[in-house]
C-alpha cells in the first residue's frame, strides 16, 4: 500500500508544480525569481520529466514485484493446506 501511494505522490509532483508557477511560487526551484523572471534553461523540464518518469518506473517495478511474491507465498501456503499441512523435506 505505501508504494501505491508513493507512486501517486510521484504523480502529482508535476501538479504541485504548475500550481506553486501558477500562484506566483517558485515551481519548486525551477523559476527562483518567478514565471515572469524565469532564465531556466531548456533541459530543466526535461530533467524533472525523465527523473519523474524513472522514479515512477521504479516504483511500479516495486510493486509488481511485490504483488508476484505475495502470490507465490499464497500459492504455497495453498498447496500446503491442501496436502493437510504437511510439508516433508526430501
Amino acid at each position: 500500500m505505501g508504494m501505491i501511494l508513493a507512486a501517486l505522490a510521484v504523480a502529482t509532483v508535476p501538479l504541485v508544480v504548475l500550481l506553486d508557477l501558477s500562484s506566483g511560487g517558485s515551481g519548486w526551484g525551477l523559476c527562483p525569481r518567478g514565471l515572469a523572471g524565469c532564465d531556466t534553461p531548456y533541459t530543466a523540464g526535461p530533467e524533472l520529466a525523465a527523473g519523474l518518469a524513472l522514479a515512477m518506473f521504479a516504483l511500479i517495478a516495486g510493486i509488481r514485484i511485490l504483488s508476484r511474491f505475495i502470490r507465490k507465498v499464497e500459492r504455497d501456503r495453498q498447496i500446503a493446506q491442501a496436502q493437510g499441512g504437511l510439508v516433508t523435506r526430501r
